[in-house]
């Protein structure tokens, strides 16, 4: 299939699909976890049946604790995120908690007398309260909370102009009949639209699931860069070898004649390296645990975009802007 062919087609999915993300982004929002607002994660494991979400919830709500976030981990635990939790609001949270198990099968009153009696054992950094068993704590304050967002930003920052440079440098030879900064231009416009479509799945998923940005989200962001952007030089490379090809022969094919060209010779590699990637995804995904679920998924959507955007927008949109140049 010649892609140049129906350029306009492909452009305008993109097109739709950025505008779909911009929007879905602009909705729902995305909630910053506590990397960026600064908080504690907590996890607990309970020795009897775990209880149920709301029940958790409500014990968060009588120690005070507001703004939560609980989440399934393994068979027996929780993951909750909260604000900043000093220690002895800490231990009151493990207290609460500590005593669900047994305030299901007991009185009020006797629940109320359980968590005031009720003793902690440490063993080997494990602190164990009544049914429930910290397996992990930490905290960020809110200054290394907003140092993080800062550093967070400024790294991609720092890739989109590095990208830019380097396309540009890479291709100055090559400046007939798009200029070799178009090149990096015309990259970066396909990173955004590989970067928006996670971060739009990921604010849907705030709002179904709780997902939360944290620093593997913007991990895996990185690596969507690296990724797409290679993808993305190798289709213009092909483009940059036939250019000088056409030139040498001076066949008169035309620029859109070149890229389609070239985008065909591509395809083989692009959409193999894709499928293996997605395959190590995809079992990373289903296998590999709840704490790289979501990081998996949204290297999963970013890799597929990423394929999309390299073979259906960047090349296309090449020959579009050559085209635009021609009727100014």
């Amino acid at each position: 299939m010649n892609v140049i062919k129906y350029k306009n087609i492909f452009l305008t999915i993109g097109g739709l699909i950025l505008v779909a993300a911009i929007a879905l982004v602009s909705i729902f929002g995305l909630s910053f976890g506590i990397d960026f607002t600064g908080g504690s994660i907590l996890e607990v494991s309970f020795s009897g049946e775990r209880p149920s979400i709301t029940a958790t919830e409500a014990a968060l709500n009588r120690s005070g604790i507001e703004g939560t976030s609980v989440r399934p981990t393994g068979e027996d635990g929780y993951i909750i995120r909260s604000p900043f939790l000093e220690e002895g609001r800490r231990t009151q949270v493990l207290e609460e908690l500590g005593s669900l198990n047994s305030a299901a099968t007991s009185s009020s009153a006797t629940s109320t007398e359980s968590v005031a009696t009720t003793s902690a054992t440490t063993s080997q950094g494990v602190t164990t309260i009544g049914s429930v068993t910290e397996e992990r704590f930490a905290s960020i304050g809110p200054t290394v909370g907003s140092e993080l967002t800062r550093s967070a930003i400024y790294g991609i920052i720092a890739v989109i102009l590095g990208i830019i440079l380097f396309v540009s440098f890479a291709f100055r030879k090559v400046s007939e009949p798009i200029s070799s900064w178009m090149y990096g231009s015309v990259a970066i416009v396909a990173l955004i639209h590989d970067i928006l479509v996670p971060t739009a799945v990921f604010a849907v998923l705030g709002v179904t699931i709780g997902a939360q940005v944290d620093l593997l989200f913007v991990t895996a962001l990185l690596a969507i860069l690296g990724f797409s952007v290679n993808d993305t030089i190798v289709v213009f490379d092909r483009i940059r070898e036939n250019l000088h090809e056409s030139y040498e022969r001076a066949d008169g094919e035309s620029f859109a004649d070149t890229v389609g060209k070239s985008v065909t010779q591509t395809y083989a590699r692009s959409i193999n390296t894709s499928l293996t990637t997605l395959i190590v995804l995809l079992c990373l995904y289903l296998i590999g645990g709840q704490s790289t679920e979501l990081f998996s998924l949204t290297l999963l959507v970013g890799v597929i975009v990423g394929t999309y955007s390299s073979i259906f927008i960047a090349s296309p949109l090449l020959v579009q802007i050559r085209q635009w140049q021609k009727e100014g």
